[in-house]
Formats: C-alpha cells, sequence, structure tokens
C-alpha cells in the first residue's frame, strides 16, 4: 500500500492512510538527487549508507549492499513494516524506499511469492509496476505487469487501475535477484546529512527555526544547534521548548549537539550603553559573533538563521545587510523568500509547530525597544558597538554555554 509519509505537495505532514501490520527482513532505497553526482558519487553514498546504519543502529543489519541507483538493507530478522517506514521517510537522500521480498531471477520464484505478498491486505483496485534494470530477462516489464496482474485478479478479484489504484505492487528486475513489495514511503530526498557540512544553527523556541534547522539538513548540512536565552531574568520556558524542538528534529537525524548560551549579561551592557531603538539589531550582531566563535571551535563552514524578509522590524533588507556584516563567514537564511503560512505548514509538516506556539519568553523581547530601527546602516550599528568591550562580552557568552547530545 502506498504511505506518503513524507509528502511536501501536501499541506501537512499525514499519517492517515491505514497500513496493514506486517513483517518484512529486506528495504530497498532509491536515490534522490543522488542519481544527479558525477565522479564524486562514491561520498555521497558512502555518507547515506553510514546515515541508514546510523538510522537503523537498534536493528540488527546483516548487510547493506549497494546496487545501480538503490541501497538494499537486510535485516537479521524479519522487522515490523510500519517500524521500517517511519524510519525510512526520515533519512535524507532517498527519494523513497520499499519494504520487499528477495526472490531469485526467476518469472517462477516471482510469481510464488505474490499470494504471500497481498496477504492481509484489501483493497478494491491494484497497479502492478515493474523496472526491468537487468534486460538479459526474458520477459518485458510489461508483460511482467501483465502476467503478474492477471495472477492478482485470480488471487483477489481486484479490478486494474492504473491511475489510482488502491493498492501498488512494486516489482523490480536486477541481475541476480527480483524485488517485490507493496509499500511505498516517501522520503525528503535532498542530501545525505553532512556531505555539505557543518553549520552552527540559532534555534530560537518559535516557529520559523526549527524549519530553518531542517531546510538546511535536507540539503546535506550537519547542524550544531545554538539557544540564546535570558535566564535568570526570563524563565526557563523557551529552554525547555527548544530542548522539545531539539528532540523533534533529532528525530530525521540523531544526534544533534545543543549549545544552551547564556546572554542576559551581553543584553545588560548593551541595555546600559547603547541607543534603545538599535537594541535588537545588536542582540543579533552579538549573538553573531558568539555563533562564529562557536563555529571556529566545532568546525562549522555557516550560520544559519530563521530570517524571513520583512517579518518583522529586524528583518527589513536594510537591517538584514546592516547585522551580516557582524559575521566573517557564510549566513544562511533559508527561509528568508518564504511567508508565515508557508513556514507555518512547514512546521506542521515536521512536527514542531504544536511546541513552538506554546507561550515562553525570547530573548529578543528581553526589554524590547518601543521603536526599533527599521533602516539601520551597519556603520551605525558599529559606532554603538564602540561602548562595549565585545571581545571579553563574546568570550564570557561562549564560556557559559552549556552543551547537551539531542536524540
Amino acid at each position: 500500500m502506498t504511505r506518503a509519509l513524507y509528502a511536501p505537495q501536501s499541506p501537512v505532514y499525514s499519517h492517515q492512510v491505514p497500513v496493514v501490520v506486517h513483517t518484512c527482513r529486506h528495504l530497498i532505497f532509491h536515490y534522490g538527487e543522488l542519481v544527479l553526482k558525477g565522479r564524486n558519487r562514491h561520498r555521497f553514498e558512502a555518507r547515506l549508507i553510514d546515515n541508514i546504519r546510523a538510522k537503523f543502529h537498534h536493528m540488527a543489519i546483516r548487510g547493506i549492499r549497494k546496487l545501480t541507483g538503490r541501497i538494499l538493507v537486510e535485516f537479521d530478522s524479519d522487522q515490523s513494516v510500519q517500524t521500517l517506514s517511519d524510519a525510512a521517510s526520515r533519512i535524507f537522500g532517498v527519494a523513497n524506499a520499499t519494504p520487499v521480498h528477495v526472490v531469485g531471477p526467476s518469472f517462477d520464484e516471482l510469481a510464488a511469492a505474490v499470494p504471500s505478498l497481498l496477504d492481509g491486505h484489501d483493497f478494491a483496485s491494484f497497479a502492478v509496476r515493474c523496472v526491468r534494470a537487468e534486460k538479459r530477462f526474458p520477459l518485458t516489464s510489461q508483460e511482467i505487469c501483465q502476467r503478474i496482474g492477471a495472477q492478482v485478479v485470480q488471487l483477489c478479484g481486484a479490478r486494474v487501475d492504473l491511475t489510482a489504484p488502491a493498492l501498488t505492487v512494486w516489482i523490480e528486475v536486477l541481475s541476480h535477484m527480483i524485488l517485490i513489495g507493496v509499500e511505498r514511503i516517501a522520503s525528503p530526498a535532498g542530501l545525505p546529512v553532512g556531505t555539505s557540512g557543518r553549520v552552527v544553527a540559532l534555534l530560537s523556541a518559535g516557529i520559523d527555526s526549527p524549519v530553518a534547522v531542517w531546510r538546511m539538513m535536507q540539503r546535506g548540512c550537519e547542524p550544531v544547534l545554538l539557544h540564546f536565552h535570558s535566564a535568570p531574568f526570563t524563565n526557563l520556558a523557551s529552554q525547555e521548548k527548544v530542548m522539545a524542538l531539539a528532540q523533534a528534529l533529532a528525530r530525521w537525524h540523531a544526534p544533534l549537539q545543543l549549545a544552551m548560551i547564556p546572554f542576559a549579561a551581553f543584553q545588560q551592557e548593551i541595555i546600559a550603553r547603547t541607543p534603545e531603538s538599535y537594541r535588537v539589531l545588536l542582540y543579533r550582531r552579538c549573538m553573531a559573533r558568539v555563533a562564529t566563535q562557536i563555529a571556529h571551535t566545532v568546525r562549522a563552514e555557516g550560520i544559519v538563521t530563521g530570517d524571513s524578509l520583512g517579518q518583522v522590524a529586524s528583518q527589513t533588507l536594510s537591517n538584514l545587510a546592516a547585522v551580516e556584516t557582524a559575521v566573517v563567514m557564510p549566513l544562511l537564511r533559508p527561509l528568508v523568500g518564504m511567508d508565515k503560512n508557508e513556514i507555518v505548514q512547514w512546521a506542521r509538516r515536521l512536527g514542531t509547530y504544536e511546541i513552538s506556539i506554546e507561550p515562553h519568553q525570547d530573548c529578543c523581547n528581553f526589554l524590547e525597544p518601543q521603536h526599533p530601527a527599521t533602516r539601520s546602516r551597519a556603520s551605525d550599528l558599529v559606532r554603538a558597538e564602540g561602548a562595549l568591550d565585545l571581545p571579553a562580552l563574546v568570550e564570557r557568552t561562549v564560556a557559559g554555554a552549556v552543551w547537551h547530545a539531542v536524540r
């Protein structure tokens, strides 16, 4: 039964399709963007295999085989298809995955596997899809589909529907084996986490930044999460929420490093010594400096924020430009062109929205100015920062970070 656990074409993250609980020993992964890679494709494949092995670390894996455009995983014993599906739907670099039965390279063995494959499935219509990678196989893809289709009709009495079938039989004919399954699990595609390097990501307790982190993971980045808090002047709600958000993100790739960074002392200096209208922008520039120093320590090559152009006063084009002059490495803003409704839809799909909307005290709202600057210049902010001992404040803030490993 086809399942869209991850459905980019849908506005919500959906688990609504009922699943017949059964078991399987093999799982075939089909590449997404990796098929476009050239001579360095082996590096992406190696990282994808490592990530697959890590995702299924709690299961005994007998072997992982790299096939043409595919990766076949064999487990020591039969596993729940539901469990396999839940894990496979959260692996970046994979377009889709199918729990399969593996039979010998003959049509008779393929036909013999069909009755047990369909056992327990209730469907009124079906389709058979076949990919014949082994061109020496004596039957064409169409002939295989016709013969297996006739067998399914005889077994179940269901009608053929090639447009919107209730169940699809997936067949792949390879050189030394045939794979057959009835589940196709959509995965997030993109690139395997780790193939694009490491970044530090500013994770607030709001809606936007978790989505920004996820989108960078989809592009192959390994994130190190940084959360700035204003304790003891604000309560612990933001830290508790950020831990929950980090755990939600770790469902896609774990473990994740999370640093809780005390920012209140830095803010007090900014409030006492700089113009009120520049407060939030100076907060952001100072966070960027702290993030830069941590990035050098953890060997990250960029900084990620959840900025969306024009969403709030600090995110006007001129303010974004003025803030980023404090950064000496790439500042990545994956949400910059998205509106709030789009970001909310993504947060709902990822399971972070309900966490993010719980009330909390945000560090950037701590003594927020009544009339924030909307069109600042970098020179204005540099002049305001002249009243601060930035190196000492940055050093003290970095030293106060508390690190967590999140799974």
